[in-house]
């Protein structure tokens, strides 16, 4: 990263004892961004910046006073660096370099999804492909263990640290086929020994579904969840670039979660797909072993 004053205009004073400085970043990394630019004195000059726009070449004018730029990186990979302007430099190509930041994974069993600060979803995706005739999907039952470790101890991932839980689980799930979806489904708990707060379950949101889950002899199991495409000719799910372990996100605009007395066509076809969802928490270690949708044959 080279700070200096903008091409052919050097440091330019106004009638107020500032100046106008041009910076422009010529290693940066890949995980870096956004930024928040603050002088020496940790007054600030800007925030929020993208890396795109630092690549680019950004200029500000500054008191005359201001000697050297501290840029803090408040992304993902947190950093910071503190230059000196000079009074030229090289303005050409940039290049990507690693050297932001360093990940490194399998050292805290307190923590799973979680990267660079934030919880990253873990998403699995089970396929299931009937033979001759449509099945109808009843119900998912889904043979999952989840340990949480208890804090304290300096062994990492030790067996004699961690406990099973039966009441954590993956918090969404999506069950669908080529021209079916459930929509997205919230996944809780089930109430114990209160029947009038069962009973208000499903709950319908605006951009989803919330249902129960219990634990019975090992086996997670959900049910309650109905085809809520609105229009077979639009997509079901958008192509999203937000991370590159998330290949689809629903297309929300082509659900409809509103409450349905009668017409709840069942998730129906040849194949279905079950998308299990964990973006709500990191403190729990999830070990997917199998999965069972119960499904009976759709005579027509």
């Amino acid at each position: 990263m080279k700070i200096a004053p903008p091409p052919l205009l050097q440091q330019k004073h106004l009638v107020d004892m500032s100046k106008t400085i041009y910076i422009k970043l010529t290693r940066v990394g890949a995980t870096s961004g956004p930024f928040d630019i603050y002088d020496q004195s940790n007054n600030p000059i800007a925030s929020d910046v993208t890396r795109h726009s630092l690549i680019n070449g950004v200029s500000y004018v500054v008191s005359d006073s201001v000697s050297a730029i501290r840029m803090v990186s408040t992304g993902m990979c947190s950093f910071e660096r503190t230059v000196v302007i000079n009074d030229g430099g090289d303005h050409g190509d940039y290049e990507i370099v690693a050297t932001g930041c360093i990940w490194r994974h399998l050292i805290d069993p307190l923590h799973y999804n979680y990267f660079y600060g934030a919880v990253s979803p873990y998403i699995i995706e089970y396929p299931f492909a009937y033979q001759y005739y449509d099945e109808i999907v009843r119900n998912v039952k889904d043979f999952t263990r989840v340990y949480k470790y208890v804090p304290g101890y300096d062994a990492a991932y030790s067996t004699a640290t961690r406990i099973e839980t039966d009441d954590d689980f993956f918090n969404k799930a999506i069950v669908y086929n080529g021209q079916q979806c459930s929509g997205l489904l919230e996944l809780v708990v089930k109430p114990r020994r209160n029947l009038k707060e069962y009973m208000s379950y499903p709950k319908y949101n605006a951009d989803s579904k919330t249902i129960t889950f219990t634990k019975s002899d090992s086996w997670y199991q959900y049910n309650d969840f109905w085809d809520v495409m609105s229009d077979k000719t639009k997509q079901m799910f958008l192509p999203t670039c937000e991370n590159l372990s998330i290949d689809k996100v629903l297309n929300q605009s082509n659900m409809d979660y509103s409450y349905r007395s009668f017409l709840k066509a069942p998730i129906r076809g040849k194949d279905t797909r079950i998308r299990m969802i964990l973006d709500n928490k990191s403190d729990i270690h999830l070990v997917s072993r199998m999965i069972y949708a119960p499904a009976m044959i759709s005579y027509k």
